[in-house]
């Protein structure tokens, strides 16, 4: 998704000959035929670990590959992703966020939040309604809903459940991915209440803690909802705000770093130290929100809920 918003921004064909070889190494080295899923880590031992997040983002890359090049080879992919989605992760409550192939078997319990169930799942369904729209199936927009209704019952405590304040600016990250997965349902009055409630909630706890310790991917994260939210006539845009953001995150990114860190972004900041290494997430990020905002102040920019990375 990032190479082909790149290839959008810039023109560079090599951008968009990048994508496909990335979408060609998932599509066809790392889909698995026998197991029906995408492992998180191709020819593990046994199968390994597939993740439920993983498949939703894979996804929808594959999506956005797909409407690049009309390739169906893209489509297909993506929508076995969603029904593996859909099957393998299915649980009593919801979907379980990680199985044990080539079983299936889910492994519950341990670890951070990225392992257990949460609000944050709500980001990987929306590949369930992109996979429907282009597939022309209504078989998963119930999925979507479904889960959409249960997050939006849930999702109060989970910024509540960090044991410490670096850990809740880690939580805002996911929290931001819940807030993401409710924009295709920004009209509804449900869905229009958490993401205004839930933006002015994300920006004062990244204020507060920020002194102490910032998160690149979220500073991007708040930007691109507060335009999407402005866009979409959730709330007005808090100009100073967003322009505060856009500045902020330009700190962020590194300008002499060499031939492979120049002009990625930096994971975060723990007071004035610099984390000393770039992360692709937070640099396709950065790229998005900086490239939104420049694209607002223009009066171009366009609410496009499936251009999220």
């Amino acid at each position: 998704s990032a190479l082909l918003l790149l290839h959008a921004l810039t023109g560079d064909a090599r951008c968009l000959d990048a994508a496909v070889r990335a979408g060609r190494f998932l599509a066809r080295s790392c889909w698995d035929p026998r197991l029906g899923t995408i492992p998180y880590e191709c020819g593990a031992p046994g199968g390994g670990r597939a993740y439920f997040f993983d498949l939703g983002i894979m996804a929808r890359g594959l999506l956005a590959l797909w409407r690049a090049t009309g390739d169906s080879e893209f489509l297909d992919c993506a929508a076995g992703c969603a029904r593996s989605m859909a099957e393998d992760f299915r649980s009593a409550s919801g979907y379980h966020p990680v199985i044990l192939l080539p079983g299936k078997r889910p492994i519950e319990g341990g670890g951070g939040w990225s392992v257990r169930p949460g609000c944050y799942q709500l980001k990987a369904a929306m590949a369930w309604l992109e996979v429907g729209e282009a597939a022309g199936s209504g078989r998963f927009t119930p999925l979507y809903e479904e889960l959409r209704a249960a997050m939006l019952a849930g999702h109060a405590s989970f910024l509540e459940d960090g044991e410490d304040r670096h850990e809740t600016v880690d939580r805002l990250h996911a929290y931001c991915y819940f807030l993401e997965g409710l924009l295709p349902r920004a009209g509804q009055d449900d869905c229009r209440v958490v993401l205004r409630d839930g933006i002015l909630r994300v920006a004062r706890l990244a204020a507060g803690i920020g002194p102490e310790f910032e998160r690149s991917d979220v500073v991007a994260q708040l930007l691109r909802l507060r335009l999407y939210a402005a866009a979409l006539g959730v709330s007005p845009l808090d100009r100073e705000a967003a322009a505060s953001e856009a500045l902020r995150l330009g700190g962020h990114q590194i300008k002499d770093g060499g031939m492979r860190a120049e002009g990625a972004f930096c994971f975060g900041r723990r007071g004035h130290s610099p984390a000393p290494y770039a992360n692709p997430v937070s640099t396709a990020f950065a790229v998005q929100a900086l490239a939104m905002w420049d694209a607002w102040r223009h009066g171009t920019f366009q609410p496009d809920v499936w251009s999220l990375i």
